[in-house]
């Protein structure tokens, strides 16, 4: 598991030459979930192999083009499927479109106007389609109320899209505003109660000086427990514990992607709130 002081992970903590965020299950500490951050400048382009992961391509800014390359000895033998990812001019200017990618291929991402991809990965057994998702049909949910409302975007919730194991979903917290509310863990398999999903929160701030704070507390004894101030580009894992809340500055909105996935048999978020923070809210 990995140590307490390492679940915070400030912006350039993992940066390598190939991406600006680089969180593989190995640096995490655990079996399935991973994120990296991919920049562009224009006419770039960046080439992966998906190995034994399920990948979504999804814009943070900029536009690309995908291509997805099936590995020769798959049933595809080699055919190779290209899609146009539209996407924005931040996070915070709406929905994005996206593509997924299947484990044992290859992919390429090409940007004309250069931008910024954000590559959300789980280690999978099945290997499904390549796929496009539209903008238009990401279902998008106001959560919460008052100074707990929230914007979700559920553009590959366990309900919305199919994966294998990956669950990705955006949230932005309007200024001043709390959201991971209340909290909340899935770090145990109880079949229609809670699913065990390993989770990476990813930061944006809206602002140059902007940032915000994100509380994990322990589930169990030696469990996670974190208490960072986040800016952009910088994240936090949670292995396991009660996560909540996620608090925005003032003035300053606040974007995280939640990227998600676990040794479970099922693939479905199902929480379980922390007893001493819902009376009065739900």
């Amino acid at each position: 598991m990995t140590h307490k002081t390492e679940l915070y992970v400030p912006k350039g903590a993992t940066a390598t030459a190939r991406y600006a965020v680089d969180i593989d299950p190995e640096r995490a500490g655990w079996t399935h979930s991973s994120l990296r951050v991919v920049e562009l400048e224009p006419g770039g382009s960046h080439t992966f192999a998906t190995e034994d992961s399920e990948w979504i391509v999804l814009s943070l800014n900029g536009g690309c083009t995908v291509q997805v390359s099936e590995e020769p000895g798959n049933s595809d033998g080699g055919r190779v499927t290209e899609f146009q990812i539209l996407g924005r001019e931040s996070v915070f200017a709406g929905v994005s479109d996206f593509v997924y990618a299947p484990r044992d291929a290859r992919v390429q991402i090409a940007s004309g106007a250069g931008g910024r991809f954000a590559l959300a990965g789980a280690k999978c057994e099945r290997r499904l389609p390549a796929r496009y998702g539209p903008a238009p049909e990401v279902p998008v949910e106001e959560r919460g109320s008052g100074t707990c409302a929230r914007q979700v975007r559920n553009f590959a919730s366990a309900d919305a899209f199919e994966c294998d194991k990956l669950i990705t979903v955006e949230v932005i917290t309007p200024g001043g505003n709390w959201s991971s509310y209340p909290p909340h863990k899935h770090d145990e398999n109880r079949p229609g109660e809670e699913t065990e999903l390993e989770e990476i929160y990813y930061f944006e701030i809206d602002g140059p000086h902007g940032f915000g704070y994100q509380r994990v507390s322990p589930s169990r004894e030696g469990g996670a427990e974190v208490l960072a101030e986040v800016r952009s580009g910088d994240a936090v894992l949670v292995p396991d514990g009660w996560h909540g809340p996620s608090i925005a500055q003032p003035g300053h909105s606040m974007y995280y992607l939640n990227v998600m996935a676990g040794p479970g048999p099922e693939r479905k978020w199902q929480i379980c709130f922390h007893p001493d923070h819902t009376e009065g809210y739900r």
